[in-house]
């Protein structure tokens, strides 16, 4: 016995048939528009990452140049553990930079840099290297492929002699550090960089007036932009005791506001603000090839976001008059090479606001304890322990008010 379906049943199986047709078809075309979409935010993010490491020039000369004596070279006592060295160039080469003087066809190193990334990424030391720092240079390849001879001479020479190859292995020569990278900005790109961050407040204890640096501020604090931080940072004879040590201090506190602007504007979190300070940071720099993309930046300062600010240090390496030439700068011994070896063993230091190089020890004895804590009654005494503290160094960090 069958059973027949009225008209009403059919038109409604009709219907629900059309509903789950375009339901399909609705599915299809918005599955169509998200891939699209995703195709072209992927095409965008492509182009964006290709404009940024296309900023980027890749020091492939220097690299050739470490390569030919890689035997000589330090070798890396710590894994993970990165020396970076960075390199403020004072090249008026090209338009941005001729603003800042006449091109002599020479380049030289107006800020040295070498920064020591722990392994564990708990902590970061950056030591400035005076330029006049009287220095052993290696025999070095010019720019027109002749060979300079070996000399003693001031640090920044290396770098108008030779580059940045040359300065790194004068560099390693002198500390006996493996340099893993580096890094060489120029004025220009120093400047765009505090630009994109809408400038970073410091504070003067006293009203700067200075015509060759273009540079006159207030008392207080003062929110520089990028010409003005420039200014400021390589003033010497009008700004404190127009010595080179102490315009070192001034960039290292410069450098630590810098640092804490960054980190606390949300800049890395925020894509809007993160682009131009990408920009900024990678237009006018030169680095080692393994560097030289986003994707080498990146794997180098990922975890830099975690390290606290006081664990963000900034010094200069122990130096002295040199003993023939009062303008010129030597190492203090021992204290320099205590320094070195602590960031070749990848060990702790400390920096503080006064006073040369310390060392101290502390000893600890006493009753023995019980299980929490308490000393148990009896002559028993804990054994004589000597701890000896990290090394203290002349230097601030990135979490102090440049105010203090």
């Amino acid at each position: 016995m069958g059973y027949r379906v009225g008209p009403g049943a059919g038109a409604s199986a009709s219907g629900r048939g059309l509903v789950r047709r375009r339901r399909r078809r609705w599915v299809r075309i918005t599955a169509f528009g998200v891939t699209a979409l995703l195709v072209a935010a992927g095409g965008a993010g492509w182009a964006v990452y290709a404009k940024l490491s296309g900023n980027i020039t890749p020091d492939e000369a220097a690299a050739a140049e470490l390569a030919r004596y890689d035997k000589e070279r330090p070798t890396s006592l710590v894994k993970d553990a990165r020396n970076i060295l960075l390199i403020g160039s004072d090249s008026r080469e090209g338009t941005d930079n001729a603003r800042y003087g006449r091109d002599s066809g020479t380049e030289r190193s107006d800020t040295t840099i070498l920064l020591h990334l722990s392994a564990g990424r708990g902590s970061a030391t950056a030591v400035s290297l005076p330029r006049d720092l009287m220095v052993d240079l290696p025999g070095c390849r010019r720019p027109d492929g002749s060979r300079s001879a070996p000399r003693f001479a001031m640090f920044n020479q290396a770098f108008q002699v030779g580059g940045s190859a040359c300065t790194i292995r004068t560099v390693e020569k002198l500390t006996d550090i493996r340099i893993d990278h580096h890094v060489v900005v120029d004025f220009h790109g120093f400047t765009k960089m505090v630009d994109a961050v809408d400038g970073v407040e410091v504070c003067l204890r006293e009203p700067i007036d200075d015509r060759a640096a273009k540079l006159r501020l207030p008392a207080g604090h003062v929110t520089l932009n990028g010409e003005q931080a420039l200014g400021y940072v390589r003033a010497r004879k009008s700004l404190g005791d127009g010595s080179d040590t102490e315009r070192m201090e001034r960039q290292q506190r410069f450098l630590g506001a810098l640092v804490n602007k960054v980190r606390s504007n949300d800049v890395l979190l925020n894509p809007v603000k993160l682009y131009p300070v990408l920009d900024a940071a990678t237009s006018s720099l030169t680095t080692d090839p393994a560097l030289a993309s986003l994707r080498g930046l990146y794997d180098l300062v990922r975890g830099l976001r975690d390290i606290p600010m006081e664990e963000v240090q900034f010094l200069t390496v122990p130096r002295e008059s040199y003993a023939y030439d009062a303008n010129r700068d030597q190492l203090v011994e021992p204290a320099a090479d205590r320094l070195f070896e602590r960031l070749r063993t990848d060990g702790p230091l400390v920096v503080a606001g006064n006073g040369p190089p310390v060392s101290a020890s502390l000893s600890l004895s006493g009753a023995h304890d019980g299980p929490y804590g308490h000393a148990r009654p009896g002559p028993r005494l804990r054994p004589a322990v000597t701890v000896s503290p990290p090394p203290t160094y002349r230097g601030n960090t990135a979490a102090e008010d440049t105010c203090g």
